[in-house]
């Protein structure tokens, strides 16, 4: 991942009304791979890779990432949420550069509101960190729920565009400074 700014790596832990933001321990390996096979969670992100593939690149220790918080619910992983600065090698110009936020939960914790109560806290720690940075988000228009998600986390829509076989939404998010 690329610079997100003056922050330092990693923070500590971010705790909400009911999860802990944290970085990965051995314990979430499982739940990772589950992240990165199922067809239901990855539906709109590429498709699902195959278990036997992850279970070879996943090491006993998960790797941490700069800007990658495990969603932790009564000490079991339900999720990731990454703030990532999009390199070169993103199809959409105007994402290139600017920090993107990026989520994936287990199907298990769909409808409950932990994606929303994550990507807010993760917001919250970033906007204290970085006040004068816009955070961007890029998801498949068919993906109700995300849009929904991303409405409700206070981003709106800059423009649709075509890419990765879909039609995609690209909505900002004003900076901490603008608000």
């Amino acid at each position: 991942m690329a610079d997100l700014g003056p922050l330092t790596w990693p923070p500590a832990p971010i705790s909400t009304e009911r999860l802990l933001l944290r970085q990965p321990e051995p314990r979430d390996r499982a739940a990772i791979i589950e992240l990165g096979a199922s067809h239901e969670v990855n539906a709109y992100v590429g498709g699902a890779r195959p278990r036997d593939e992850l279970e070879r690149e996943i090491s006993a220790t998960p790797q941490a990432r700069s800007g990658q918080f495990v969603v932790d619910l009564d000490g079991a992983m339900i999720g990731l949420v990454q703030l990532d600065r999009r390199s070169g090698n993103h199809e959409f110009g105007p994402a290139l550069g600017r920090v993107e936020l990026g989520y994936l939960f287990l199907p298990e914790a769909w409808g409950q509101g932990y994606a929303a109560e994550a990507c807010a806290a993760v917001l919250g720690w970033f906007d204290d960190a970085v006040q004068d940075e816009p955070v961007v988000l890029v998801t498949q228009t068919a993906n109700e729920r995300s849009l929904r998600l991303a409405k409700r986390l206070g981003f709106s829509e800059v423009e649709r565009f075509e890419a990765w076989g879909a039609e995609q939404w690209f909505g900002e998010r004003a900076a901490a400074s603008a608000s």
